[in-house]
C-alpha cells in the first residue's frame, strides 16, 4: 500500500477530462453482496458498511491525502483487483484514468515502473507523446463501446522497455491497460453518429483527427481508474530480436552489431558482464577462425596459437562433438577440463562459461562461447535459453561463411579475369614497367595509375517495372495460401481431438491471415515460416501418427510444400522465373550484339544484373593500341545501342504473355556527349570516372531511373517506350536523326516527346526524349 500523497502531474496531449473515483469499484462490491460464494458476500457486505461511513470515498476524489488517511479501506476495496496471495509477486498498479502516476500498487510495480515521486518512468523505447497517442486511442475505443455500443477488437499490449538499475541493464514488459473500473460521462448533448460514420471510425482507428472531429473530447469525461498489469516478456522479446538481427546480412562482420547482440544476451541472462565469442569452422583449413574485429577473442580457439594449450582445446572439441550437447563450466577453476586450457581461460578473467557447437544440418559451422567473470553466472539452467538461440547463430554463421566465400571468389575473378580484352595491353605495359623498376632495385616501386583520358560513355538500362511490388505480392500470396492450408488441417484436427494448443495455433494462423490480407510487413516471411516450421508442422507429424482420419489432409498440405525449401513456393517461383527469363533474354541478346559491336570498333563493355539489366560502354582513342579512332565510331555505337534497346523492348513485350507472371520492362539511355576520364581503382579492381566534373555523370546515372516528368509527376520510363535523357540540345538533335531513321524503318512509332524532368537530388536541368517502339 502506497501511503505518500502524490501530486497530480499534467498530461501533454491526452485530450479528455479525467477524474479519479472509486465509484465503479464500490458498485462492483455492491453487486457481490448476495454472491453465491458466502465468503465473497460477507466481504462485500462488510465493505458496504465501511463505505457507508466514508463519505470521502463517494464521488470524485480530488484530495490524494484522503487515500493516505483511509488506506485500510482502500486496501480492502482493492482486493477485487489485487490478489493478496500474489500481491508481492504481481506487477500491478492502479492509476487515475490514463494518467502517469499510481495511487495504489504492488511493491514490484513500484520497483519496476515508478520513480521516487510515484510517477511512471519514461520507457526507453516510447516517448510520452507516443504513450498519449496510445491512451487516447484506448479512451476512444472505450467511448465507442460504452456510449455507442460498438465493440472494437482490443489493441495489442504495448511493450515498455524499462531500465533495471540494480544490474545496469534493461527489461521488456508487456503492459495491459484494463478499464473495468472506468466510466464514460457524456458532457451535454451526446454527439449523434450515423451507422456508416461509426463503421468508418471502426475501420480507421489510427485517424485521430477524424475521431476528434466526430467525437470532440470536450463532450466526454472519464471517471474511475485504470489497472496496469505488467508481465516480464524480456525472454520472448530478446529471442525475437535476435532472430531478426541474426538474419541480417554481415551481422557477424560489423563490430557494432556484435556488441548489440552481446548486450541483448546480457539482458536475456541478466548478466551485465557476459561476454560473447563466436568462431566459424573452416572446412578447408579444418580449423576455427575468428570474425575479425570481435568483442571478445574466442577464448577457446585463441588457444590454438598457444602451443601448450592446443591439445587441451582439441580434447574439449572432441567432447563437444561426441556429446552433441553444450558444455557448461559453472566454475572454470573446478571444472573437469585440461589444466593448460583452464589456466588460459582463467587468465582472460572467465570464471564460468558455456561452449556450444553450431550445427547446420550434418555439419558443424562454428562454435559459440559465453563467458562471465563470476562463478555460477552460467549454469545448467542457462541451457534452456542457449538451446533456443544456438540454431539462430548457426544460420548466421553459415550465411556469413557463404557470403565471405562469395566475396573471395569475386575478388579472385576480378583480379584475374576482370580486365577487359580491349584494355589488356595497357595493364601489360604497366606490369612491365613495375617489373623493370623492381629489377632496377627500386624496392618501393608501386603500380602506376592506369587512366584512360578522352573516352565517351554510353549507358543504358532495361528495368522490370514494379518488380518490388510484384515480389511482395508473390510473397504475400504464398504466405496466405500456406497459412490457409495449415488452417485447414488445424480446423479438422480441432473437430477430432480437443487440445488447447490446436486452438492456440488456429488463432495464430487466422490472426496472421487477417493481417496478411491487409498487406505484408518486413519480416513476415521469416517469422511466419519459422513459426510454421517449429510449432505447426511438428504438431502435424504427431497428429498424422495418432489420427488416421487426418493423414489425407496432412498429405495434401505437404504436397503443396516445396521439398527443398520447406515452404509453399508457387508465386515466388513464378515471379523469379519471370524475372530470370526477362533478364536472361536481355543479357543474352546484349552479349550477342556486343560481340558484333566489338568488331566495329574495340571498346570497354560492362553488363550487370539487378532487378533488370544495365550496361556501360566507354569508347575512345586512349583505350585501344595502334588503331585510330574517329567520332564516326562513336555515332555508330550510339545508333547500335538505340537499335539494341528497340529490339530488347520488342522481345520482352513478346515474352509478357508467356511469362508465369506478366511483367513489363522499361528502357532508358543516358546521353553524355562530353568525353571524360576513367581510372582503374586498384583497391576495388574496377573503373570509375575520374575528376570532380566527371562525377556528375555517375550521379546522374544512379538517379535517372526514378526521374519524373516536370509538372505531371509521371515516371519518365514507360513500358513500350525508350526514354533518352540528355542535357545539351546538340545531343537531342543527333538522336532525333537516329529516331527519324528508325521510324522510317517502321521500328519506332511516329511522334517524339520532348520532356523536361523534375529536379533530381543534386541534379538540375535534365531533359528527355521519349518515343514509342513499334512492337508488331
Amino acid at each position: 500500500m502506497v501511503k505518500e500523497p502524490i501530486a497530480h502531474p499534467a498530461t501533454v496531449t491526452f485530450p479528455f477530462r479525467t477524474t479519479l473515483s472509486l465509484e465503479p469499484l464500490i458498485t462492483y462490491w455492491q453487486t457481490r453482496e448476495q454472491d453465491a460464494n458466502v465468503g465473497v458476500a460477507q466481504l462485500a457486505r462488510f465493505i458496504g458498511e465501511q463505505v457507508a461511513a466514508a463519505d470521502w470515498a463517494r464521488g470524485p476524489i480530488t484530495d490524494m491525502a484522503q487515500l493516505e488517511c483511509n488506506c485500510d479501506l482502500v486496501e480492502t476495496l482493492m482486493m477485487a483487483v489485487f490478489s493478496p496471495a500474489a500481491f508481492n509477486n504481481d506487477i500491478i498498479g492502479a492509476i487515475p484514468p490514463f494518467q502517469r502516476y499510481s495511487f495504489y500498487h504492488t511493491p514490484r510495480f513500484s520497483d519496476v515502473l515508478l520513480n521516487a515521486s510515484k510517477t511512471i518512468k519514461q520507457p526507453l523505447n516510447i516517448d510520452m507523446r507516443m504513450l498519449d497517442t496510445y491512451t487516447t486511442r484506448m479512451a476512444y475505443q472505450l467511448i465507442l463501446e460504452k456510449v455507442y455500443g460498438v465493440k472494437l477488437p482490443l489493441q495489442g499490449n504495448i511493450i515498455f522497455t524499462v531500465p533495471d538499475y540494480s544490474i545496469g541493464l534493461y527489461r521488456h514488459y508487456s503492459v495491459e491497460f484494463t478499464s473495468t473500473f472506468l466510466e464514460v460521462r457524456v458532457e451535454g448533448e451526446k454527439p449523434e453518429l450515423a451507422p456508416e460514420q461509426l463503421e468508418y471510425l471502426a475501420r480507421n482507428p489510427h485517424r485521430s483527427d477524424l475521431w476528434q472531429q466526430l467525437l470532440p473530447p470536450e463532450k466526454f469525461s472519464l471517471e474511475g481508474f485504470n489497472i496496469l498489469h505488467l508481465v516480464d516478456v524480456t525472454e520472448q522479446e530478446i529471442l525475437s530480436e535476435l532472430k531478426y538481427d541474426l538474419l541480417e546480412r554481415d551481422v557477424l562482420q560489423a563490430s557494432d552489431r556484435l556488441e548489440q547482440i552481446q548486450e541483448k544476451l546480457r539482458v536475456l541472462f541478466g548478466r551485465p558482464f557476459l561476454q560473447l565469442g563466436i568462431a566459424a569452422y573452416d572446412e578447408k583449413k579444418r580449423a576455427f577462425v575468428d570474425f575479425g574485429r570481435k568483442i571478445n577473442h574466442s577464448f577457446l580457439t585463441k588457444q590454438l596459437h598457444h602451443q601448450d594449450a592446443g591439445s587441451g582445446f582439441r580434447q574439449i572439441y572432441s567432447q563437444l562433438w561426441q556429446d552433441r550437447q553444450p558444455l557448461v563450466l559453472e566454475d572454470v577453476e573446478k571444472a573437469a577440463i585440461p589444466e593448460d586450457l583452464r589456466q588460459q581461460i582463467m587468465s582472460l578473467g572467465i570464471r564460468s562459461a558455456i561452449l556450444a557447437l553450431l550445427p547446420y544440418g550434418d555439419d558443424t559451422v562454428g562454435l559459440l562461447e559465453l563467458g562471465s567473470p563470476n562463478v555460477g553466472d552460467l549454469d545448467e539452467f542457462s541451457l534452456e535459453n542457449v538451446n533456443q538461440f544456438v540454431p539462430l547463430f548457426a544460420v548466421a554463421v553459415k550465411r556469413n561463411a557463404e557470403e565471405i566465400q562469395t566475396r573471395v571468389q569475386a575478388i579472385i575473378k576480378e583480379k584475374f579475369t576482370a580486365i577487359h580484352p580491349t584494355m589488356e595491353w595497357r595493364f601489360t605495359d604497366a606490369a612491365q614497367n613495375l617489373l623493370q623498376q623492381l629489377d632496377d632495385g627500386n624496392k618501393n616501386a608501386v603500380m602506376e595509375d592506369i587512366v584512360f583520358h578522352e573516352v565517351y560513355p554510353l549507358h543504358g538500362s532495361s528495368d522490370i517495372r514494379g518488380s518490388s511490388t510484384a515480389r511482395n505480392e508473390a510473397i504475400q500470396g504464398d504466405l496466405i495460401e500456406h497459412l490457409t492450408l495449415a488452417n485447414k488441417v488445424l480446423k479438422k484436427a480441432s473437430e477430432l481431438q480437443h487440445l488447447p494448443i490446436i486452438d492456440e495455433l488456429k488463432f495464430y494462423v487466422n490472426k496472421n491471415l487477417r493481417r496478411l490480407r491487409q498487406g505484408i510487413l518486413t519480416g513476415d516471411e521469416v517469422s511466419i515460416f519459422e513459426s510454421l516450421r517449429t510449432e505447426v508442422e511438428p504438431l502435424f507429424a504427431y497428429l498424422g501418427q495418432n489420427n488416421p482420419e487426418l493423414r489425407a489432409i496432412i498429405n495434401e498440405y505437404w504436397s503443396n510444400i516445396d521439398p527443398e525449401l520447406g515452404v509453399l513456393y508457387k508465386r515466388r517461383k513464378a515471379f523469379e522465373e519471370s524475372t530470370t527469363i526477362l533478364n536472361d533474354t536481355v543479357s543474352d541478346y546484349l552479349d550477342e550484339q556486343e560481340e558484333l559491336a566489338q568488331q566495329m570498333f574495340p571498346h570497354y563493355f560492362q553488363r550487370f544484373k539487378t532487378d533488370g539489366v544495365e550496361h556501360n560502354i566507354y569508347v575512345g582513342a586512349s583505350l585501344v593500341e595502334h588503331k585510330p579512332f574517329d567520332l564516326v565510331f562513336l555515332k555508330n555505337l550510339r545508333l547500335w545501342q538505340l537499335l539494341v534497346m528497340v529490339e530488347i523492348t520488342r522481345r520482352t513485350a513478346a515474352l509478357k504473355s508467356q511469362l508465369p507472371v506478366p511483367l513489363d520492362t522499361t528502357q532508358l539511355i543516358l546521353i553524355h556527349s562530353q568525353p571524360l576520364s576513367i581510372r582503374f581503382r586498384q583497391d576495388e579492381r574496377q573503373f570509375d570516372v575520374d575528376g570532380a566534373y566527371n562525377i556528375r555523370y555517375e550521379i546522374i546515372k544512379k538517379r535517372i531511373d526514378k526521374a519524373t516528368v516536370q509538372g505531371t509527376g509521371e515516371r519518365l520510363t514507360q513500358p513500350g517506350y525508350i526514354a533518352l535523357v540528355y542535357s545539351q540540345q546538340r545531343e537531342a538533335d543527333e538522336y532525333s536523326e537516329y529516331i527519324d531513321y528508325l521510324q522510317d524503318r517502321n521500328l519506332l512509332e511516329p511522334g517524339l516527346e520532348h520532356l523536361e524532368l523534375e529536379e533530381l537530388q543534386g541534379v538540375k536541368g535534365l531533359l528527355a526524349l521519349r518515343v514509342k517502339v513499334r512492337i508488331n
